[in-house]
């Protein structure tokens, strides 16, 4: 699949490349810890858009119980080495698991071949109430499709 400012579906994910600019750098020139986390958004979302799923429409759903929205659970994140304003960083998203109300993903962030940051990222599946419910047939099947994920009930 051809690159677009979306980034792109790879084997088993998605790849996006991104440049560090002057506000996501702290006062030492380095990447400041919480941008990574901007950075890691950035690469979920457009992975789920290039799958072609519209966050908003799924927000949109009339009725709440049948909404969807994806939440961040939890994330662990290893920071290995710091990025600099300029750099060009590629942030991968692997899907590792979707079952039943959730989303499992493995996210890095390099710098050509330097790996900068990882993360494992658990995804929650709630309804326009705040409450847990099962990723939809359709959505589950896109992501087992698209990012070769093992999807399992």
């Amino acid at each position: 699949m051809t690159s677009c400012i979306s980034g792109r579906l790879i084997e088993g994910g998605h790849e996006l490349v991104q440049r560090v600019y002057y506000e996501d750098t702290d006062f030492s020139g380095f990447v400041y810890h919480a941008r990574y986390l901007h950075f890691f958004e950035r690469g979920r979302t457009d992975f789920i858009r290039l799958l072609g799923v519209s966050q908003g429409a799924l927000h949109a759903e009339q009725d709440p119980a049948e909404a969807t929205a994806f939440v961040v659970r939890r994330m662990e994140i290893d920071f290995k080495s710091p990025a600099r304003m300029d750099d060009v960083l590629t942030i991968m998203t692997l899907s590792e698991e979707v079952r039943g109300a959730r989303m499992m993903l493995n996210q890095t962030i390099s710098r050509e071949d330097h790996l900068l940051a990882s993360a494992r990222v658990t995804v929650a599946v709630i309804n326009g109430l705040g409450r847990a419910r099962r990723l939809p047939d359709a959505l589950a099947e896109k992501f087992g499709v698209g990012a070769a994920a093992t999807v399992k009930s």
